[in-house]
Parts: structure tokens; sequence; C-alpha cells
């Protein structure tokens, strides 16, 4: 795939949401997706064949998480990416920021274990080794802020203003390999703040609240730097193709304010999550607290008629 800034070319037509939505297949992407989908659908029929139910709300959350990533990278949304920042933000922000969630939100790794079969004594099978990874110590490292928050800035700072980006976009590989970091990067930064997974232990609802507005700030002065900089930053968006019909400094500039803006849907999106998931877990605690007075008040009680038999048999 061509580009400028790399001695390529590209041309196609102005831009419109009609052209950025027509079918342009990436087949790493593409076979990713389908892949995704099809063990997903796997786990979900092979548990209703033993009876167990699953929430239709993660089987949406999941589907709908995996074909924006494919609207992004299996349209021509993802040719437009290459030659426009704009388009290209809008590819960065919804494979980091929108994708990750819905797919932590359908519960995958849950649903794996569920369905996956144990494997016989004194043996390791998949199930087996996801367990093992899920409470690895490399679990640990890769889900405590103190590593997710400095990832999740440096992937804004330390690629786009670095000649980091140049590199990466100079080959189809590197795009893939670029957009496969961003999707990563989003799920290791929600997942201990919002995931409904099992994994290393999280902290209190109060915590991961403040662990998620840690790295929003950082997003939006990313998103103004790039709004109010005089110059092109990028050297891969600094000549767009004629045919276009674009300036690259308006369009960076509009980058700038898609990724402004588009750090508020995320936050909304995780802390409607989190508060839900913070109200459900009182309901339980409660009901758990309710269920031992009842059990409580029942053995006073029987020690109370004990008590009361006993008095009667002496008087007698």
């Amino acid at each position: 795939m061509d580009h400028s800034g790399h001695g390529m070319t590209m041309d196609l037509p102005p831009f419109t949401l009609g052209r950025g939505l027509q079918w342009s297949a990436d087949p790493f992407f593409l076979v990713a997706c389908l892949v995704g989908l099809a063990l997903y659908g796997w786990g979900v029929l092979r548990l209703r064949r033993r009876g167990d139910a699953w929430p239709v709300g993660r089987t949406i959350a999941f589907a709908v998480g995996v074909l924006s990533i494919g609207l992004v990278m299996c349209t021509k949304l993802n040719d437009y990416g290459m030659i426009m920042f704009s388009v290209h933000m809008v590819q960065h922000m919804i494979i980091s920021m929108l994708s990750p969630i819905l797919i932590l939100l359908g519960a995958p790794v849950t649903l794996a274990l569920r369905a996956l079969p144990p494997a016989s004594r004194g043996r390791k099978g998949p199930r087996e080794v996801l367990l093992m990874f899920l409470h690895s110590r490399y679990m640990r490292i890769i889900t405590h802020p103190a590593f997710t928050i400095p990832l999740f800035i440096a992937s804004l700072y330390a690629l786009y203003f670095t000649p980091i980006f140049d590199f990466l976009m100079g080959s189809k590989t590197g795009h893939i390999a670029m957009m496969v970091h961003f999707l990563a990067v989003g799920v290791v930064f929600f997942w201990p703040i919002m995931g409904v997974d099992p994994g290393p232990s999280r902290p209190g609802y109060l915590m991961r609240m403040l662990e998620l507005f840690a790295g929003m700030p950082f997003h939006a002065f990313f998103g103004i730097a790039l709004m109010m900089a005089s110059t092109p930053l990028v050297e891969t968006f600094r000549n767009p193709p004629a045919s276009l019909g674009i300036d690259a400094l308006s369009d960076q500039n509009a980058a700038g304010g898609i990724a402004w803006a588009f750090s508020e849907i995320p936050s909304v999106l995780v802390l409607i999550a989190l508060l839900f998931q913070w109200y459900r877990s009182e309901q339980r605690h409660a009901k758990r607290t309710d269920r031992a007075a009842d059990r409580d008040g029942d053995k006073e009680l029987e020690a109370y008629n004990a008590y009361l038999a006993s008095l009667n048999a002496r008087g007698r």
C-alpha cells in the first residue's frame, strides 16, 4: 500500500464517509476478526448445548467490538488513514479506546474458561495454560497501573512525536504492527479498570476510577498540541496527495480535535460500566450479609428454644 512521505503515492478521491466505508479488507485483520468471532461463537454454543446460560449482552458487546476493528481496518478508512492524519486518528481512537472496552465487556476469557474442557489429571490443556497465564507474575506486571498508564501515554507522545511513527508507516507490516499495538495497549489499560474477566487482583472501585482519569488528561493535551501546532508535526502526513484537495496543517488540526474529543466517550462508557459493577457488587454483598444474619438469627432462636426446654425440664 502506498502513501506519501516515503517516496510513494496513493491517488484517492477526496474523502467522504461513503467512500471511507467501502470494502477494502486488510487480510491480517479480516482473518483475525473472523477467527475471533468464530471462537467466541463456538464457546457460546458449547455452553448452550450443555444447558448453561451466557448473557446475550456480553455476546453483543464482543461482536460489536470485533466489528468495530473490522470497520476501521477492512474498509477504505484504512486506505485513507495511510495518507490523511484525521482518518488515521479515527482508526487509532476506535481501535485503542472503543474496541477494547467492548471486547472486554464481552468477557472472552471467562467464556474460554467455562467452555474449554479441563485436562485429565497430571496434564495441562489450553484451559490450564490460560489459568497459569492469568495468575502469572507477567500478567501482574502488564496490568499494574505503574505499567499501563505510562504505556498508554507513551503510545501517543513517543510514537507520533518521534521518527518511530514514520518508520512503522513505511511498510504494511509496520502499519499492522502499530494497529495491533494500539489494540493491545487499550486492552491492558482498560482490563484492570473495568474488565469482567478474572485476572490479577484489582483495587477498589474508587481507585479504578482514579486510574481511568489519570491517563485521560494526557490524551486531551495530545489532541490540543496537534490542534495548536503551526506546522505539520508528522512527516508521513506532511505532503498529502493533490487528489485529496486537503491542507496538511488543517488535516492535522482535525486529527487533534478528534483525539481531544474522543477521550471523553470511552471515559463515560467505562465510568457507567464501573458504576454498574459497583452497584451489582454492593447488592451481592448485601444479600450475603442478609443470609448470614438470617443464619445467625436461626441459631440464636434454636439456642433460646433449647434454653427454654431445659428450664421446663428442670421445673418438672
